[in-house]
């Protein structure tokens, strides 16, 4: 008889192996489909080799270690304000146990759910992965698909598609980490599937759900749905077993028992919580809430419901960012930190948040290293620059091309010159002035000078050494010339340098 939680399976070890298979060689196939819809993969139709890398020596004797076997089933918990992603795995008690840990290189948006497409928000929920979600080959190594929306954003409304847990440390509303790191994850993931599991759950919350966090964001308005959110945290935390989740009402519901249907936006059948389960969550409940409201009643200190930041990385990456400094002996040092994996050039701390409009990344891109491009102010333009199959056609910056043909800008960008679809050069009389009124006041009146962009780049490498920019007066104060400067052409839209994660992902965030 299985025992309760346990994952169902059926047939020989033989049969599940090849059915599992196969759907992982299907989920290539899906990954080809994606590109057309936006998701920017790398269109290979077979699994890349890097998406079958076996898991290290070192895992495989944690795992034994820990009284599991490399194919048992796995969990996975998300928290944002921590920044940690947390991958359990069933032991041979038939329990999950954590395995590891692993920082988050960068998310973005604020504390809270998903809840319409172009907000940057990282979803918060339950979420269930199966093999069709997992992308081997996604332009940011590797990558999960975290299904979103799951049914209870669907039954409130929310859009967003192709978020993600994938490497590259880029986010627009992804969990993102190291190359290195969602290798080893997606190889997890990929074992278990192996071993029979048919699905996993993802659990992403906002912070680990203890008292004092909860009391520190009491002010949230989004406290209502945390709590919920809460429920689902402790039936796993006292069972340490998967949660069965369920929605109706537009409400989680968690190891419910129902002879009913349960329909997202409809009412709750009767249904009823196993005894023992029902009494361990309302013990650990009752004692959180008494320490919630002592902690409360002492003036815990709140902190903001936002932050005005988009989003967070991890300390240990963090550290990576520091500025270098000189030391007694007059050398520029760089901070010494220990990283779980590369961060790419491109990747940026958290800062001020910006409106969706593609200029977050390139205002904090390294200066030294990124190549910038004048997009044309047309909108099907902006539309095919966004990481759509066809936007990176004329590209001359894409990762197949060398050196040369980037310097030069490619023989594909200078056919798209001629017939006017796009170009770095000055753009054709007849091209539209720009809609905002900040960049026509730019482009009339020398008294309005433009900022340089140099000044607002934030060099990703904290062991470069930058030259100083030029004073804005020089360049602000001198009459526009055709070409020669990117925020002073009437009509153009702020450069995006070419391989950020805005400039690729499109606009399914």
């Amino acid at each position: 008889m299985k025992a309760w939680g346990q994952p169902f399976r059926s047939g020989s070890p033989a049969l599940n192996r090849c059915s599992l298979v196969r759907s992982l060689l299907a989920s290539a196939a899906v990954a080809a489909a994606v590109a057309l819809a936006g998701c920017d993969t790398d269109g290979s139709g077979a699994p890349s080799l890097r998406s079958l890398q076996p898991l290290s020596d070192k895992m495989l004797t944690d795992i034994e270690q820990k009284n599991m076997s490399k194919e048992s089933p796995i969990l996975v918990r998300l928290f944002k304000e921590e920044s940690e992603l947390e991958v359990w795995k069933e032991d041979r008690t038939g329990r999950f146990a954590l395995l590891k840990t692993y920082p988050i290189c960068r998310w973005s948006g604020e504390l809270g759910p998903k809840v319409k497409e172009g907000d940057r928000q990282a979803p918060e929920g339950f979420y269930t992965i199966t093999p069709s979600l997992m992308n081997p080959n996604s332009n940011y190594y590797l990558a999960i698909n975290l299904g979103f929306p799951n049914a209870f954003d669907r039954a409130h409304g929310r859009t967003g598609a192709f978020l993600m847990i994938h490497g590259d440390c880029s986010s627009r509303g992804c969990y993102a980490m190291t190359d290195e790191q969602i290798s080893e994850v997606y190889a997890l993931a990929r074992e278990s599937f192996f071993g029979g599991q048919r699905a996993f759950q993802v659990q992403a919350y906002p912070f680990r759900m203890t008292p004092l966090n909860l009391a520190k964001h009491r002010n949230s308005p989004h406290m209502a749905f945390w709590k919920m959110l809460k429920q689902g945290n402790d039936h796993f935390e006292v069972t340490r077993q998967e949660p069965k989740v369920d929605v109706c009402d537009k409400r989680y519901v968690f190891n419910a028992e129902s002879s009913g249907r349960f329909t997202p936006a409809g009412r709750c059948p009767a249904y009823q919580v196993p005894e023992e389960v029902a009494a361990a969550v309302a013990e650990k409940q009752r004692n959180d809430d008494r320490q919630f409201a002592e902690l409360a009643n002492r003036g815990t200190p709140t902190v903001a419901v936002t932050t005005g930041n988009d989003g967070g990385m991890h300390p240990t990456f963090l550290a990576a960012f520091q500025k270098p400094y000189f030391d007694s002996a007059g050398l520029l040092r760089g901070p010494a930190v220990s990283l779980p994996g590369t961060i790419p050039a491109h990747a940026v701390p958290p800062g001020p948040r910006q409106e969706a409009t593609g200029t977050v990344e390139a205002k904090s891109a390294p200066a030294a290293q990124a190549t910038t491009r004048t997009a044309s102010a047309t909108p099907a333009t902006q539309s095919s620059n966004s990481g759509s199959l066809f936007g990176n056609l004329f590209s001359s910056n894409s990762s197949s091309s060398n050196s040369s043909q980037s310097s030069s800008g490619g023989m594909l960008d200078r056919m798209s010159r001629l017939i006017g679809l796009r170009g770095s050069e000055a753009p054709p009389p007849e091209a539209p002035k720009a809609k905002t009124t900040t960049t026509a006041k730019a482009t009339q009146s020398p008294a309005a000078p433009a900022k340089p962009q140099a000044e607002s780049k934030q060099a990703a490498n904290p062991g470069a050494i930058r030259p100083q920019p030029k004073p804005a007066t020089q360049e602000a104060n001198a009459d526009p010339k055709p070409g020669a400067s990117a925020s002073l052409l009437n009509g153009a839209q702020p450069t995006v340098p070419a391989g950020t994660f805005d400039s690729r992902w499109g606009t399914f965030r």
